[in-house]
């Protein structure tokens, strides 16, 4: 006899509360990030190259270890579904030393590769380029555990569905890393130093937070102590919820960073769009990729319970909430186009193909992003990661970089190309997510008791 699932209860007010900061904590990371940028510009040329040079391998890490730990974390929240708040808070614990154990090894592989990613990775740079880049990456790569274990807390903290904590200690860590840009690049007068002292502060603070604010008693999932002995069930389980999490989101950004070599040689004006596209592409996507990480919190909770027809209920009703917040951000996106692209003060080419570019993701993305990126949250909430790791990964490669390079440079569509060729992965991507999600064998991947 099957037992009687535990009723999970999601309110109006419960979804509201939990998506509304997510929000905002999305367009903080974008809006700082930006800001970031335009600081950097103030230290020259070289500077601005060199730190673009290194984010494009941070970025691998970040979108590796935020996936990571909330695929992670969706293990806590299966079992504070089912009303099991030691083991959720066990799970929570195990986590945090996975994270950390498995960012101080990467630290420590970045900086014996040091030599391979600056001088082969990046190949031949300027002189002063490659000064700069050194010491950018020698400063920012030690920040690598602090990341790794304020993206756990902040997940644990979303799964609990306490997401205003994961809010206000990313506001603080990004006023901390602007203030800090602001001092020492204008009154300082330092170099990339500048930039990455700042970087690294405000990490060990937001890990620091998330530590103390862990042990807080009341909380749905407590982490009393960091244990240092391994549970090779939860181990287990975070390897399997959580690593192919990673991996799907490294493959992901890699397939971008490659798709900057064929986008590169269509000329200085493709280059100028396709960055600028991308940077108002985000704001487009940012009520979808927030309401992707509350979809994680409500499913993982609800399949914890046995409760698969509220996890299905549940993730409905949020694709129809993505879809009204995505419509929104586009529209203001278009309302706020022509004045950024003033601001970029770019060529008539550039700001052409810009154009277009915006306008074809913001009209595609209205009708079918939220099948091809919210929707296979829920599955990846469920557990079944690895379908969507290996579905993402072959339509990303196969649609977004080998499609986009025929459509972009063999057929002579240039950047557009490239663009529509994105649109292509996403409706492959539906094509496996929707009927998946509509069958029943991701409600078989729960944890098992």
């Amino acid at each position: 006899m099957e037992p009687k699932p535990i009723q999970i209860d999601f309110t109006n007010r419960d979804l509201r509360r939990l998506i509304v900061p997510l929000v905002i904590e999305q367009l903080l990371a974008i809006t700082v990030g930006l800001l970031d940028s335009v600081m950097v510009s103030q230290v020259g040329e070289a500077a601005i190259s060199a730190v673009s040079l290194v984010d494009t391998v941070n970025v691998l890490l970040v979108g590796a270890f935020s996936a990571l730990a909330t695929g992670g974390a969706a293990i806590a929240g299966q079992f504070l579904g089912r009303r099991e708040r030691d083991k959720a808070g066990h799970a929570g614990e195990q986590l945090l030393l996975f994270m950390l154990e498995a960012s101080l090894a990467i630290m420590a592989l970045f900086y014996l590769g040091k030599g391979f990613v600056l001088n082969v990775v990046f190949g031949q740079v300027e002189p002063d380029v490659a000064a700069y880049a050194n010491t950018y990456y020698l400063i920012v790569e030690s920040s690598i555990p602090f990341l790794a274990v304020y993206n756990a807390g902040a997940a644990l903290f979303r799964v609990m569905g306490n997401s205003k904590i994961s809010m206000w200690v990313s506001l603080v860590m990004n006023v901390i890393n602007a203030a800090g840009n602001a001092l020492l690049i204008f009154g300082l007068r330092m170099g990339v130093e500048g930039v990455a002292i700042p970087t690294v502060v405000s990490r060990v603070f937001a890990a620091g937070a998330m530590l103390v604010l862990l042990r807080r008693p009341g909380l749905a999932l407590q982490v009393e102590r960091l244990s240092l002995r391994h549970d090779r069930y939860i181990v287990r389980n975070i390897l399997r919820f959580g690593v192919t999490n990673g991996l799907e989101s490294s493959m992901f950004q890699l397939g971008k960073i490659l798709l900057l070599s064929t986008v590169s040689v269509l000329g200085t004006a493709s280059v100028a769009a396709n960055a600028i596209g991308n940077s108002l592409a985000t704001f487009q996507c940012v009520a979808g990729n927030a309401l992707g990480l509350g979809i994680v919190t409500v499913v993982s909770r609800c399949v914890g319970a046995g409760d698969y027809a509220r996890a299905r209920l549940y993730t409905k009703k949020l694709l129809k909430a993505t879809y009204a917040a995505m419509d929104l951000c586009i529209l203001l996106v278009y309302l706020a186009m022509p004045l950024v692209l003033r601001l970029y003060n770019v060529s008539p080419e550039a700001e052409g193909y810009a154009r277009q570019i915006v306008w074809m993701h913001g009209f595609v993305g209205m009708l079918i992003w939220p099948l091809s990126f919210t929707l296979p949250q829920a599955l990846r909430a469920a557990g079944d990661t690895r379908f969507t790791m290996v579905v993402s990964s072959v339509s990303m490669w196969t649609m977004r970089v080998g499609f986009g390079v025929l459509l972009g440079r063999v057929l002579g569509f240039g950047v557009v190309g490239i663009w529509m060729a994105m649109f292509a992965d996403w409706l492959l991507r539906i094509a496996f997510f929707l009927p998946r999600f509509h069958g029943h064998r991701w409600e078989a991947m729960a944890l098992q008791s």
